[in-house]
């Protein structure tokens, strides 16, 4: 498993989670709840892993929605700190951009 997720699974348990504005948005454009993806996170597959990016490390994540529809959640944590964890963005991925499992992005 990804050492970043990790590294953010540990806010997450202790309920230290932060959504960014672009990420309700998001949420909201999508119909994503926010804790079917808190829920979900642990059950996740890391798509990309960043754990070296300049605003603190942060990590891809294909997490499914409650209905079982995929999702990708960008999550992160602020550079230097333990929490919280930041909910980025999430998204429903699209297979014209997408391989049919959601873990690689087409050419």
């Amino acid at each position: 498993m990804s050492q970043t997720l990790i590294r953010i699974g540990k806010p997450i348990d202790n309920g230290d989670v932060r959504i960014s504005d672009h990420g309700y948005d998001e949420l909201s454009s999508e119909n994503i709840l926010v804790a079917e993806l808190i829920d979900g996170v642990k059950k996740g597959v890391v798509v990309e892993d960043y754990p070296d990016y300049a605003k603190g490390p942060c990590v891809l994540v294909l997490q499914s929605s409650f209905d079982g529809r995929p999702v990708h959640v960008v999550w992160g944590i602020p550079k230097g700190k333990s929490g919280p964890a930041v909910l980025v963005t999430a998204y429903r991925p699209t297979k014209d951009k997408w391989s049919d499992d959601f873990l690689r992005r087409k050419r």
